[in-house]
């Protein structure tokens, strides 16, 4: 269960007890996420959700996380909303860690995505990237290109202990992507981290989209690479062609790429795909005795990266001519 901080009955009460959301009459932790500690609260007046924000997330970030979220609420993106207590604030602290109350919405995640929901995902995507066009603030991307040199020195030495010669292409494909990882594309906010367990249905229909707190600035067609990557391959790590191009028409429906930004899709695929790779590397070497929260295989996104490199356009993601 992704619980890293336990809360008293006690302290949560008294937490809840700052705003006006009715008294609390459950509280139960929230198994999905790695990051932070999640409980869905039961109030006398509606369901919430309670983030305790981990060691992981910085807390000077959280501004950013919490302003965006209700700036896209505003430009009517259907995702969760900080609640402010009654003081005004939205964020606060509990058992020792910065945490906030978001609303609850309604909706799941899919197991296994078909067409129609990569085609969802890629117009909300699309409508997240417009949305936040005129937000004010901005965030580096620490998990872009210059990012992933510094995971790569924590994980090389036990690299291959994972699948021989993990190392050396690892190595290889950083060098490479250092080396030609392009600039100067449109950029904005970006989720960054809109995998399947982010993204809410309703039967078919897209609900809502949910934890944002990877999202930062960063070119607009990197955040659908690590869509094409999340959604589009199949369990047995073959490409879906008609899954990406759901997902492209889905997002051109709403924001047309431009002809740069098809052209550096191959490119920004494998650059999430290493990205991923690398993050789930270094959770896999370095699971804390006793940690309760499975590590996700490096090795899936390892796969992916393969086939990203065998890439030589756009339209072998499903984008036509």
């Amino acid at each position: 269960m992704a619980v890293y901080t336990d809360v008293s009955d006690e302290e949560l009460s008294a937490f809840v007890a700052r705003y006006d959301i009715g008294g609390l009459l459950a509280a139960k932790g929230i198994a999905e996420g790695v990051e932070n500690s999640n409980y869905l609260l039961h109030t006398e007046k509606a369901f919430f959700i309670l983030t305790l924000y981990e060691k992981r997330v910085k807390e000077e970030d959280l501004p950013f996380f919490i302003g965006l979220m209700q700036h896209l609420a505003a430009g009517g993106l259907n995702c969760p909303v900080p609640v402010r207590n009654r003081e005004g604030e939205a964020l606060g602290r509990l058992a020792g860690r910065p945490a906030c109350i978001v609303t609850f919405l309604d909706g799941m995640g899919v197991r296994r995505p078909g067409v129609g929901h990569c085609h969802a995902v890629g117009e909300a995507l699309a409508r997240l990237h417009l949305a936040g066009a005129d937000f004010p603030m901005r965030r580096v991307n620490a998990l872009s290109v210059q990012g992933w040199r510094p995971l790569f020195e924590q994980a090389q030495d036990r690299a291959d202990t994972v699948t021989p010669g993990l190392r050396e292409h690892t190595a290889n494909a950083l060098a490479a992507l250092e080396r030609d990882w392009p600039t100067g594309l449109p950029d904005g906010v970006i989720h960054a981290d809109l995998f399947p367990d982010n993204v809410f249905f309703l039967g078919q229909t897209l609900s809502g989209l949910i934890d944002f707190y990877f999202a930062c600035t960063d070119a607009l067609a990197y955040d659908l690479a690590v869509c094409l990557n999340a959604w589009c391959f199949e369990a047995d790590g073959s490409y879906n062609l008609t899954k990406g191009q759901a997902m492209i028409t889905g997002y051109e429906r709403v924001r047309r790429l431009e002809p740069r930004e098809v052209e550096a899709l191959p490119i920004l695929c494998r650059g999430a795909a290493l990205r991923f790779m690398l993050t789930r590397l270094v959770d896999w070497l370095n699971v804390p005795p006793g940690a309760l929260v499975r590590p996700k295989d490096p090795l899936e996104y390892y796969r992916k990266l393969r086939f990203h490199e065998r890439a030589a356009s756009a339209a072998d993601y499903g984008r036509a001519a």
